[in-house]
């Protein structure tokens, strides 16, 4: 995934000159000795403006992309804080407990001293990643370190993300669009095209020499059973390349790139097939592709991408769960409701890697309907991956920028079930512990589109800390039932 930020952390130990600078160094050392993982060890102990600079040049010189500053005791408050300010990447600031020597010569007050370095990163208007208890031992620390690697990774990543669009939102879908404004707040580039301007660079790959490795390549990631259209791949081929050499082309100051295309109804028949399978691909590599031009469906998939650190899909909050299938396949197997419940769909965009062994590219049904003759065998809307989507825990989110200008989230964790669909498109039988009063108290009173991105394991903390630190007053969950939302009827 190379997609996708990888994070050199750096640790700074600041000490408050009243305080022996001896306890800062040990302490930092027991960090470092403490944490199972690669961190440079700054040598510069700060305790003025002056050191701050030397250790902000020392870990930048060393390619250290993100920074744990470390209060061994009181601290500098001007000098620690400021170290958010020069250094070009997220900061955690974290403190020490007390207990690894005797409370007079070995107190080190950072319980104290993390309070002044809140209220000065407050008054300098500075962000810094302060975790839910920021105050521990070593092992402590290195822990919270290990919390903080998935964070620090999306806020890399975003700060260095260009949004590449292609054609405007589909008339029947403009849910899926929404003010920009809020993109360039948390620091996102976009370059927005029309589908003829893809048009014109897809025509420009035909006969690439590049194509038949890449045909190949899709022939062994789909197998026998899963090449329904071998036919196809040429033409899929000359798409995935056009979409890679547009982003190398047009990343310009950015280094990392996402897609969100127009996938109907021009595209299909004027490229000759549907980009699903393509577009899935891609998000195997960490290189999202958001379907329908969902801007903020793209953005969200690459922020899940990077904090899992692995593939991500975006799905339609699609349909119910039928009461038959639910009694014979869910209840009384596991502890959800019939509302708990739901299927998530998409035409084909999730990778391969995320689905039952039966995947396969097929056609889609909707597309076919609506664009080719009745009766008629697929041709142009070919091109999706359909089957059912693994079993696995999954992370349900989505950040949005809404009418007013303004952002906010949602997070929820759940799982898919082993359940066979028995339905089209790539599709998965999803639950969600509450999701029928969050599905009312959130997704519809806070009028969220119904896309949402998806990644394959349980990371509703990290998103929930990145969200905070872009400072998103609107992080909505799905709440336990003797916790009700504001607009829940307290008589029901």
């Amino acid at each position: 995934m190379n997609n996708i930020p990888k994070v050199k952390l750096g640790i700074i130990a600041v000490s408050r000159d009243c305080f022996p600078i001896e306890l800062s160094i040990k302490r930092r050392e027991a960090i470092v000795k403490a944490y199972d993982g690669e961190i440079y060890e700054c040598p510069v102990t700060v305790e003025n403006e002056l050191d701050m600079l030397d250790a902000v040049a020392d870990v930048t010189m060393e390619e250290c992309n993100a920074l744990v500053v470390f209060l061994g005791n009181f601290g500098p408050e001007t000098p620690e804080t400021l170290i958010a300010e020069k250094f070009d990447g997220p900061v955690m600031f974290v403190a020490a407990a007390e207990g690894d020597g005797d409370l007079i010569n070995g107190r080190g007050d950072a319980y104290c001293g993390m309070l002044n370095c809140s209220y000065n990163l407050a008054m300098r208007h500075l962000k810094g990643y302060i975790p839910e208890y920021p105050v521990g031992t070593a092992d402590d620390i290195a822990k919270m370190i290990t919390d903080f690697i998935p964070i620090a990774r999306a806020v890399i990543g975003v700060k260095n993300l260009k949004i590449i669009t292609f054609g405007p939102r589909p008339q029947d879908f403009f849910a899926c669009n929404a003010p920009i404004k809020g993109l360039y707040e948390i620091g996102v580039e976009i370059e927005e095209n029309s589908e003829l301007d893809l048009l014109v660079a897809y025509k420009a790959h035909e006969n690439d020499e590049r194509i038949p490795a890449v045909c190949e390549d899709m022939a062994n990631e789909l197998g026998v059973m899963g090449n329904n259209y071998p036919e196809m791949l040429p033409r899929m081929a000359q798409f995935e390349l056009t979409l890679l050499d547009w982003a190398q082309e047009h990343k310009g100051t950015r280094e990392y790139i996402v897609f969100a295309d127009k996938c109907w109804p021009a595209f299909p028949e004027q490229f000759g097939f549907e980009p699903c399978y393509v577009n899935s691909r891609l998000a195997s590599r960490g290189i999202p592709v958001a379907c329908e031009v969902d801007i903020y469906g793209a953005l969200s998939e690459y922020i899940g991408a990077c904090i899992s650190n692995d593939a991500v899909t975006l799905l339609d909050i699609n349909n119910s769960v039928p009461a038959s299938l639910y009694e014979k396949e869910i209840n009384g197997k596991t502890d959800y409701l019939l509302t708990d419940t739901f299927m998530a769909f998409h035409c084909g965009n999730t990778p391969s890697c995320k689905m039952c062994a039966d995947r396969a590219v097929k056609y889609q049904l909707i597309q076919h309907r609506l664009l080719e003759p009745e009766g008629s065998d697929p041709d142009f809307t070919r091109g999706t991956l359909e089957g059912d989507i693994a079993a696995s825990d999954i992370t349900f989110f989505r950040l949005q920028c809404d009418s007013e200008g303004n952002l906010r989230s949602y997070i929820a964790e759940g799982e898919i079930l082993d359940v066979a669909t028995g339905s089209f498109g790539g599709i998965g039988v999803f639950a969600i512990p509450e999701m029928g009063r969050f599905y009312r108290h959130v997704l519809i009173e806070k009028h969220y589109p119904h896309h949402g991105a998806v990644a394959f394991g349980h990371y509703g903390k990290a998103l929930f800390e990145v969200f905070k630190f872009y400072g998103i007053k609107d992080i909505s969950y799905n709440q336990p039932k003797a916790l009700p939302y504001k607009t829940e009827n307290p008589f029901d």
